[in-house]
């Protein structure tokens, strides 16, 4: 029915998040019907930090690709580097052990760039997988909140409806006062 991590008892954290719209209204009836136990406003608490959650990771994620691809920004710049450096002997005086190391340097950067781009696309997959539990934390804090609304509703109806019998009865002990009194 529902399962909760609570840090005060519990210290396993969820790692799936299952979508739960098309059962949602079952969801909602069998936790109201444990009247026992108030579960929405703690459904509601544990959506928002899991919220909170799904947001840090992202943006962990977001640093994390960002510092990769600053890394690969350095070394294609030491790079192109090597190549000038390169063409620059080639123009000068030929020195076959400047080029050799020249080359060679450029062969260690390409490897290196390389390896830098196998990275960034790991952490663009981490970023990517850290966005989609963000969007689930988030459509699953909405459904909560579209659950409180509707619960808050429902209760402002059967208040109204208490009201209104109270009121008829109200009405309807003084209408048979007045008929006592007059006789009829």
């Amino acid at each position: 029915l529902f399962f909760g991590a609570d840090n005060r008892t519990n210290r396993r954290r969820p790692d799936i998040y299952v979508d739960i719209s098309d059962v949602i209204e079952t969801k909602k009836r069998a936790c109201m019907a444990h009247s026992s136990q108030d579960v929405l406003p703690y459904a509601m608490s544990l959506a928002r930090e899991y919220g909170r959650d799904a947001k840090t990771e992202y943006a962990e994620n977001a640093a994390r690709l960002a510092a990769e691809e600053e890394k690969m920004h350095h070394l294609a710049s030491r790079r192109q580097q090597y190549e000038n450096e390169a063409k620059q002997s080639a123009m000068n005086r030929v020195n076959i052990a400047s080029i050799k190391q020249s080359n060679e340097s450029m062969a260690v950067m390409k490897e290196l760039m390389t390896q830098q781009a196998v990275r960034i696309r790991i952490a663009q997959k981490n970023l990517d997988r850290a966005r989609d539990k963000l969007n689930l934390a988030m459509q699953e804090r909405k459904i909560y909140e579209k659950l409180r609304e509707k619960a808050f509703e429902e209760f402002k109806q059967e208040l109204n409806a208490q009201e209104k019998k109270e009121i008829d009865e109200l009405v309807s002990f003084n209408y048979n006062d007045n008929n006592m009194e007059t006789g009829e």
